[in-house]
């Protein structure tokens, strides 16, 4: 049996008494995510050196206790909450940005940058670091590459695990380790920096991250479709994502969206709206035009309203501002939200939202759907009020179905959230048994005593 004072004095003297907090109600803050989901940490500590962190991993694993890190916690699947008594481990004190290299294209940075301290340094040299999720201003790098989350320049620039040089990271079992290379191309060893981003802070702690960065192109133009419905718009985004100009954005809003957009929002759409595609193009100033023409005619067809380029840069900021505010006004619709961010090829688009809308009519659930078009990641908001034992229950049935739904048109459960607790136990759907078996084998060669975030993306393969 662990002596909770004892303990307490030992982590005081790897962190320091300032970098500790026991009290439950200072505790309270770090004991949930954007999942809602809630629990009492023990303890959280606020490492500030990779020494640090390998410190405390290597006390829990002498005390067998389970340590769940963390940033900021905007993650929505529940994968920073914490067990009942478990340590958490907040890395947002690790906020150094260590070096720029310009001459590289690449920044290295501690974990508990943000994404907009990143995007700002960056900025200043011509650079940019392509994954832009819509919690850029708050979230962190460190939970950026926990959960592999990207944002609408993924369609063009990729995820996190395409811009990412190298890895420094503490194991499970307390050992430090340096993954990938500092250059862009490199093949020695197998590809640990890849398995660790996404891998939700189940196999090791990232402590340092060099990032590979983007030249900021020297022009950008948005654009706005609106179609009459669901098939035209997708026909368009099959058509736009086959020709040789690739967007850095294509977004989609579903006519359940747009209906909630008229309610809180000043932006304009026609009556007859059944879609919405937000376009971004960037590029070369003296070629910009001919891309924007080359997209106008793939986005062009039978179904299309509208077709606009926003005059000013206080319309193209309205836009986005419309788009990212429509995760968090779901809030103000419902109760509660129950937000899936799945997957699917871009030409089964229309199958999936048809299928939504009959599920939705099925189960009496409003859904609202939006996302990433050009990669075929859409997020599916089943809007419910959680003090309804029956509403909850159908809301449960109904994303059990979703997520069927998704598998049979050769999609995956989740594009950037993550699967933390929400989707965990849909995760053998989708996954084989003996992938699931060489996962788990995994994860104990990292974490021999299973004490990172236990019990988080991965089912157990008796399930």
């Amino acid at each position: 049996m662990t002596n909770t004072s004892a303990l307490q004095s030992r982590a005081a003297d790897i962190v320091g008494q300032d970098n500790v907090l026991t009290e439950p109600s200072d505790c309270l803050a770090y004991g949930y995510d954007n999942s809602r989901r809630h629990g009492k940490p023990a303890m959280v500590l606020f490492p500030t050196t990779t020494a640090e962190v390998q410190s405390i991993i290597r006390l829990c694993n002498e005390h067998h206790l389970p340590v769940i890190t963390r940033g900021r916690g905007t993650g929505t699947t529940g994968a920073t909450v914490p067990d009942n008594g478990s340590i958490v481990m907040s890395l947002e004190r690790m906020h150094r940005i260590i070096n720029m290299d310009p001459g590289n294209r690449a920044i290295t940075v501690e974990p508990g940058v943000t994404n907009a301290a990143v995007q700002q340094v960056a900025g200043e040299h011509g650079f940019f670091w392509p994954p832009d999720p819509t919690s850029a201003a708050f979230c962190t790098i460190g939970g950026n590459l926990a959960y592999n989350s990207a944002g609408p320049r993924a369609v063009k620039y990729g995820t996190p695990r395409e811009n990412v040089l190298q890895l420094e990271a503490v194991t499970g079992n307390g050992d430090i380790i340096n993954t990938g290379s500092y250059t862009t191309k490199g093949v020695v060893g197998y590809d640990l920096t890849r398995l660790l981003i996404g891998s939700e802070g189940t196999l090791a702690v990232i402590t340092q991250a060099s990032l590979r960065l983007t030249p900021l192109p020297q022009s950008k133009t948005t654009l706005q479709a609106i179609y009459r419905d669901i098939h035209s718009a997708a026909e368009a985004v099959a058509a736009i994502m086959a020709q040789p100009e690739t967007p850095c954005a294509l977004e989609f809003i579903d006519a359940n969206a747009i209906e909630m957009i008229r309610s809180y929002s000043s932006a304009k759409l026609p009556e007859n709206a059944g879609a919405l595609l937000m376009i971004e193009v960037d590029g070369a100033s003296d070629a910009i035009n001919n891309a924007v023409e080359s997209i106008r005619q793939a986005a062009t067809n039978s179904g299309l309203v509208e077709f606009s380029i926003p005059a000013t840069e206080k319309e193209v900021a309205a836009l986005w501002a419309t788009r990212k505010a429509l995760s968090p006004a779901l809030r103000n619709v419902a109760p509660k939200k129950i937000n899936e961010d799945v997957v699917v090829p871009v030409s089964n688009i229309p199958q999936l939202i048809t299928g939504l809308d009959q599920l939705a009519e099925k189960y009496a659930i409003k859904i609202v759907n939006f996302g990433h078009a050009g990669n075929g990641n859409i997020h599916v908001n089943l809007l419910v009020d959680h003090k309804n034992e029956d509403e909850m229950s159908r809301a449960q049935q109904c994303l059990s179905d979703v997520f069927d739904l998704v598998l049979s048109l050769h999609g995956s459960l989740s594009g950037e959230h993550g699967v933390g607790l929400e989707k965990r136990d849909y995760v053998n759907r989708e996954l084989d048994h003996n992938s699931l078996t060489l996962m788990h084998a995994i994860k104990s060669q990292f974490d021999k005593l299973g004490i990172l975030n236990p019990g988080k993306t991965l089912p157990n393969t008796n399930t």
